[in-house]
């Protein structure tokens, strides 16, 4: 069986001729069916077809090959089998002369041993002739068959040679030459055959005829005998599992079945007895065949076929119930750059000398380096003008010569023009020869031979040449070279960063043998598996770039290389049992794995669903159709195929058949129920007609022929048939030639399992998909721990679990129409089943599983008619959505490198690269999850009144609209006119650029995130847009004058004439100077000072605040004991003589950043961390945070000392980072002036954090709190990590009564062991007129944990009354703090067991 790869990929045989067709097809029958081949049943049975059809004559006259066809009838059935055999009688065999020639004195016999029934004749070839190259040009004559058929037994060293002949070197022996043939199919009439000496050049012929030797026959009498009824069995079930298990007729089963009998009865003809074949077709690629009932119950069923197939029942299964966190999966990746991990090699002296031929300026249209074991030839082309030029050069020490020519087309040989000759050249006729030079470089490691051509542009599209060395020619493995002048300029791969560069380079050095076979391709990603693996994620990411490069066709596939399917079958086994290894002992990259597999295949049909997408384009681009019909139908698709697309194909072929006769097309679409309503109606609608013109017919004919095949396993269920089948063996009650036959199943399957995968078998079809999806869930559910662990054939379990993974897919699209009219309830029930599919095929899935479990939820809460159902469904949409948008961005971290560079390196087409991740994603189950939840969006915003808006800061503003990709690329940026910015990413911790008057931005940070502060702060209109159409049209509006009109919960957006920007009165003007000043802080002497020492001078307003909040606020709210390192004290210990060093390369990076050198800044930060400590300072903060009651961070051992003296050291290098810096810049703050005290505070491990505004920010309502909540450490909801808090509001007057205005959908929570943390405290924070607030760090002692929370189990989230009590606290808390300074406040807090503990507190800005 063919893989996903292998049953499309392998339709080259299309392109055989009959000759080569014939010795494969009497390969198969003779030795039974490959373990796992992977040649394409569908493509064997199309070759057949046409071998049937049409007969090439392959005769020899001169050296040329001329090829008659002759079409003959189509004929019906093939006959059956009916003649019985008998026993053979021959004489014992003797040689015997076949024939005696004598050409131009050169003498030549031919003999052969006189064969009896069942052995090999034996044929010998005798020449008086003397050379070291002589070749036998070969084939023989078949019984019925005018062409030359290549016999399966050849000589050593023969070659097959262009699927025409054969070529088999003569033995040397005394002054003549000799060669021995062996010939073991008994339909063989006569052996034909020329000679050739290959160093001469020189062809031998039979008075310009091939030579003709007529074999002896066979003597074979047959008596009655008989093959028993269960071999004929196995002999049949091989038979149709080589056809692509098609499902026949029951004329087309007897006829099968006897053609199995004749085969058999052929073989025992030729000598092979019962017990052999026994023997041969009970053991097939280790699996065993078995009779499942005795003798006479197979004997009785073998001749007829069961009417219906036993089926469950019941409509769908029943789902068992399952802990959903048995599914997690949770393993460390480290990834290891290539780079760092293998050396790489110096460069030979040829590609020495094509780098310095690659900087001379002229583009690079191709470069090839051709490997002769240590020696190389390279070939390079490149474009000057209107000329091409054709470097040829090489490190072989013999002189050489290039003889060669100029062709039209490939193939072609015509002698070069004078005018283009090199000097010195010699014309041959239809060639020309010319002399290599030596290069005169000097720094090449060897010494280069080349060669320069220069071709004006014109007709000639290539050049084919052989080189001579003396006398011996050298070819391309044993044909010509040929240089074709594409356009298609060579790219610069770049520095491969990103990627396991040298593993890359080592395939792309490969490629050249690679593909020359699947053989060769899969034998060389075996051996490269153990370098793939050390250099971990990135290099199996290299192999899955190449293997999928391969899979799209994107790589050649056959290169004059003839191999066995057998010989593929075992280098695709090598290669999956690898993967199969590797699997188990690097969970980390089971992902990854799964991929590279499902490009392998296991010789079965692999993700077909996967191939309906790629192939689509090979045929657009094979047959240049790209646009119209054929786009409409590639981007339905793309989007949700469907058993439509099987009747489209269909329609398509017989309008092509009809020599394009568009009633045809809508003929066969409404009589399979298919009408222009129903093409309109699809998601991505189908509304041209096919328009094609009468040079594509055959292209496209053949093309869709295939697509067919590939639609139909698809929705016919036939990859996930063939999966099950091999893994749990063929039962008595199965279709075709399974009655009676059993493969061994894989053993230790769970009870049941059968039964639930005929259940599945048996609905693979069904239009409404529930009840199938979920079986196809539950299998997998059950396979699941199967694949966790080493076991016998786990590469089978893993096929299936693939094939499963891919149905589900496919169904999930053919769910859309029906979904189109569904009610919320039944949407978010599809999304928890594809949301289990993705689990279920990702590695790292601990977030998606925590989505699943709250969708789960979400619909408990709908079918309850919880008032809140769609306010908490849909902050589990948006957690979804991050989720998919970090596998996409995953994915696209890993994989996209390596298709850019490797793709580059290799010549893929640019598009085919620049989709590769892309493609990727939409062909897994994310690209359903995000259609699903696409869909819901909007349905849960109008349930939940939530608008398309979320305004973070209403300020009405006029502008020029600007779009950009995210806020962070451009916060530095200084606008020349008032700017509109549409960001499509927002982080939260970004700077406001100058010059923006509004940010609006699809991404969600918190109304209480750095970014929104700031927006407020500088009077900047900000907002979350939800609707796509808004949005998009907005970025349409690029580069206009725009008015933007915020209230609490919309955007009234309009456009407004270039005069009204003159008049509008809210746009920030003046004559750019600052009134913000800042005092200089000067050292008070203290390193340290306690809480009642906190004074203007010695610290900032956070650690002021802090102090004055201890004892005035209510004792139910608790506020952290504090010390601090006042201003002065960074100044006093680096002008300590223990840091003169750090001190003077400061001064040199300070003079750096005034130069306005900005990278300066990192290397300052890096330099104040080598500051050391004056023993002062140590001991004086001891003291204070001992008389604090404060734990020291030296009791535990002198390393936690460092690690906080770190962490203040970290404080104080903040005021050096980038937003910072830019942001003083941008109000002409002096950064000299700005001085950094530390408060120090012991941590709180909260179980929750808070943030409060005492005046509703959104609206300006002074009588409503407004207030933002997260799991674990506040630094998830002020810093830059992805995701919404929980946010509510509560009047002052009823604080016992707080709304949830939405639910938490950050994945992400910190937690911290018992700790220090070390908060930046400046003279530059809280300044009137000016946000400062946010910019410097703050840094814990310890590293936080990063925890994925589970929100389902939340007693915040789930539990009313918890969830009253403690949002009643935080506001409680948040109106007493601001009774107490009486204005607005900014709190920050958190939540320790209940209790509340305010950290800081400042003026709401």
């Amino acid at each position: 069986m063919s893989n996903s790869v292998g049953q499309n990929l392998m339709q080259q045989h299309y392109f055989l001729g009959p000759a080569v067709l014939a010795r494969q097809n009497k390969l198969k029958s003779s030795s039974g069916a490959p373990k796992s081949s992977f040649c394409a049943a569908a493509s064997l049975k199309k070759s057949y077809a046409q071998q049937r059809k049409f007969q090439i004559s392959t005769k020899f006259y001169g050296n040329r090959l001329i090829c008659k066809r002759k079409q003959k009838l189509a004929t019906g059935s093939h006959r059956a089998f009916t003649f019985s055999p008998r026993a053979a009688l021959a004489a014992n065999p003797g040689s015997q002369q076949l024939a005696r020639f004598n050409v131009d004195g050169i003498e030549l016999q031919v003999d052969a041993s006189a064969p009896i029934s069942g052995s090999i004749t034996q044929v010998n070839i005798r020449i008086m002739y003397h050379s070291d190259s002589l070749l036998l040009h070969w084939g023989v004559k078949c019984v019925g068959n005018e062409n030359w058929v290549l016999p399966s037994r050849q000589p050593e060293g023969t070659i097959n040679y262009k699927h025409r002949a054969l070529r088999s070197p003569f033995v040397k022996s005394g002054s003549g030459s000799y060669l021995k043939l062996e010939i073991d199919d008994p339909r063989t009439q006569a052996i034909e055959f020329l000679i050739f000496d290959e160093a001469r050049n020189r062809w031998i012929k039979n008075n310009g005829q091939n030579f003709h030797a007529k074999l002896p026959q066979k003597e074979t009498t047959i008596s009655n005998i008989s093959v028993p009824e269960d071999l004929v069995q196995v002999q049949a079930y091989l038979r149709w599992e080589r056809k692509g298990r098609q499902m026949y007729s029951p004329d087309k089963e007897k006829e099968e079945y006897e053609a199995a009998r004749g085969e058999l009865l052929e073989e025992i003809a030729r000598g092979a007895s019962v017990d052999d074949i026994r023997t041969k077709l009970t053991k097939k690629g280790g699996q065993e065949f078995k009779d499942t009932a005795n003798n006479e119950k197979t004997n009785n069923k073998v001749s007829k076929q069961p009417q219906n197939q036993r089926r469950f029942s019941a409509e769908r299964i029943q789902r068992k119930q399952r802990d959903l966190m048995v599914l997690l999966n949770k393993h460390p990746v480290q990834s290891v750059l290539g780079s760092t991990s293998v050396e790489p090699k110096p460069p030979t002296a040829v590609e020495s000398f094509a780098k310095k031929l690659e900087m001379d300026g002229s583009p690079v249209m191709s470069k090839k380096i051709y490997k002769f074991g240590e020696m190389e030839v390279l070939v390079l082309v490149t474009k000057a003008s209107d000329k091409t030029k054709i470097h040829i050069a090489s490190d072989f020490q013999e002189p050489l010569t290039l003889h060669w020519a100029l062709s039209e087309k490939a193939g072609d040989w015509q002698p070069p023009p004078r005018a283009v000759l090199p000097p010195g050249s010699v014309s041959l006729g239809g060639a020309a020869e010319s002399k290599f030079s030596t290069s005169s470089t000097d720094d090449l490691p060897k010494q280069v031979q080349c060669i320069e051509l220069e071709i004006k542009d014109g007709n000639f599209k290539g050049l084919p040449f052989v080189l001579l060395s003396g006398d011996k020619w050298i070819k391309n493995n044993g044909s010509d070279f040929y240089v074709e002048f594409s356009q298609k300029f060579k790219q610069d791969a770049g520095d491969g960063k990103g990627t396991s560069r040298f593993l890359l380079d080592r395939i792309a050095e490969l490629e050249s043998e690679a593909q020359k076979s699947f053989m060769h391709r899969f034998n060389i990603a075996s051996d490269l598996m153990g370098q793939a693996k050390d250099t971990g994620e990135l290099g199996l990411a290299g192999i899955l770039v190449w293997m999928r490069f391969m899979a799209t066709r994107q790589l050649i596939w056959n290169k004059n290389y003839n191999v066995k399917p057998r010989e593929i079958s075992k280098a695709q086994d090598r290669l999956t049992d690898l993967l199969q290894s590797t699997y188990i002992t690097h969970p980390q990259y089971r992902e990854l794995l799964r991929m590279i597999m499902s490009t392998v295949g296991r010789g079965g049909e692999g993700d077909l669903g996967q191939r309906i997408r790629d192939e689509i384009l090979v045929i657009q681009r094979n047959n240049r159709c790209g646009g119209g019909m054929m786009e409409e139908w590639h981007q339905k698709l793309h989007n949700n195929t469907s058993p439509d697309d099987v009747i489209i194909c269909q329609a398509l072929i017989d309008h092509i058949k009809s020599d394009f006769d568009i009633n045809v097309y809508w003929k066969t679409l409404n009589e399979n129920g298919i009408t222009k309503q129903r093409l309109l109606s699809y998601d991505r609608a189908i509304h041209s007609e096919p328009s094609f013109t009468r040079d594509q017919k055959d292209g496209l004919l053949r093309d869709l022929g295939d697509y067919m095949r590939t639609l139909k396993a698809v929705h016919s269920g036939a990859d996930l048939e063939s999966a099950i089948s091999n893994c749990m063996g063929y039962q008595a009650e199965g279709k075709g030639f399974m009655v009676g036959v059993q493969i061994n199943p894989v053993p230790g399957l769970p009870s049941g399992f059968p039964e639930l995968l005929r259940f599945i078998l048996g609905h693979i079809e069904d239009r409404n998909v529930e009840a199938l999806v979920e079986s196809l869930l539950e299998a997998r559910q059950e396979l699941r721990p199967l694949l966790l662990k080493s076991r016998d054939r786990l590469k089978d379990l893993l096929f299936l679990d693939l094939a499963l993974d891919s149905a589900v897919r496919t169904a999930i699209e053919r769910s859309y129409e029906e979904l189109n009219n569904a009610g919320p309830e039944k949407i978010m029930y599809f999304i928890t089943l594809v949301l289990e599919n993705l689990v279920l095929s990702s590695d790292d899935n601990e977030d998606l599983i925590y989505c699943l479990k709250g969708w789960q939820h979400a619909i408990s809460m709908c079918r309850s008619r919880s008032g809140h159902w769609a306010l908490y469904a849909k902050s589990v949409l948006d957690r979804t959505r991050l989720g998919l948008t970090s596998k996409a961005e995953s994915y696209q971290r890993i994989l996209q490198p390596s298709a850019e560079y490797l793709g580059t390196l290799l010549g893929v087409d640019t598009w085919a690269i620049n989709i590769f991740t892309e493609e990727i994603i939409r062909a897994g189950s994310a690209a359903s999850l995000s259609s699903l939840i696409n869909r819901l969006d909007p349905v849960l915003r109008k349930t939940a009144n939530l608008g398309s808006w979320q305004v973070i800061s209403p300020v009405e503003v006029v502008g020029y609209v600007d779009v950009v990709e995210e806020l962070l690329a451009v916060q530095n940026k200084s606008y020349a006119r008032p700017t509109i910015l549409v960001a499509k990413r927002v982080k939260g911790e970004e700077e406001i650029p100058d010059g923006t008057v509004a940010v609006l931005t699809p991404d969600m940070p918190d109304v209480l995130s750095h970014v929104s502060v700031r927006a407020r702060n500088c009077k900047v209109c900000f907002a979350t847009c939800f609707d796509p159409n808004v949005l998009a049209d907005l970025q349409a509006k690029k580069g206009k004058l725009f008015r933007l009109k915020p209230s609490s919960a919309d955007v009234v957006y309009s456009e407004v004439k270039e005069g009204y920007l003159a008049d509008s009165r809210n746009l920030k003007g003046g004559d750019g100077s600052s009134s913000i000043t800042l005092v200089k802080k000067q050292f008070g002497g203290k390193y340290a000072i306690s809480a009642e020492e906190f004074t203007p001078e010695m610290v900032g307003a956070k650690s002021r605040n802090i102090s004055y909040l201890k004892g005035k606020v209510p004792s139910w709210i608790g506020i952290p004991t504090s010390v601090a390192l006042p201003f002065g004290v960074f100044e006093k210990v680096l002008a300590d003589k223990l840091n003169q060093g750090v001190l003077q390369k400061l001064q040199i990076l300070k003079k750096k950043l005034g130069e306005e050198d900005f990278d300066a800044l990192g290397e300052i930060r890096q330099t104040v961390l080598q500051l050391a400590p004056p023993p002062e300072l140590v001991k004086e903060l001891k003291t204070k945070m001992h008389s604090s009651g404060m734990p020291w961070p030296g009791d535990e051992g002198e390393h936690r000392w460092e690690q906080a003296w770190t962490a203040i050291k970290k404080v104080w290098a903040s005021k050096w980072n980038e937003r910072a810096y830019f942001s003083t810049r941008k109000v002409k703050l002096d950064h000299d002036y700005l001085c950094m005290a530390v408060l120090v505070q012991e941590i709180i491990n909260a179980d929750y954090a808070f943030v409060i505004h005492t005046t509703n920010p959104s609206s300006g309502d002074s009588s409503e709190i407004y207030a933002e909540v997260v799991k674990g450490l506040g630094e998830t909801l002020v810093g830059a990590y992805p995701g919404r808090a929980l946010s509510f509001v509560c009047k002052k007057n009823n604080l016992n009564s707080p709304k949830v205005l939405g639910y938490p959908s950050k994945p992400i929570a910190l937690f911290i062991r018992r700790s220090i943390i070390f908060r930046s405290d400046s003279n530059g924070e809280d300044l009137e007129g000016y946000a400062g607030a946010g910019l410097y760090d703050s840094v814990p002692m310890d590293k936080e944990e990063e925890v994925v929370v589970d929100y389902s189990t939340d007693s915040l989230i789930n539990d009313g009354k918890f969830q009253q009590s403690i949002l009643s606290s935080i506001a409680g808390a948040g109106n007493a703090i601001e009774r107490l300074y009486g204005s607005p406040q900014d709190i920050e807090g958190v939540i320790r067991d209940g209790k509340v503990y305010v950290v800081q507190t400042r003026p709401q800005m």
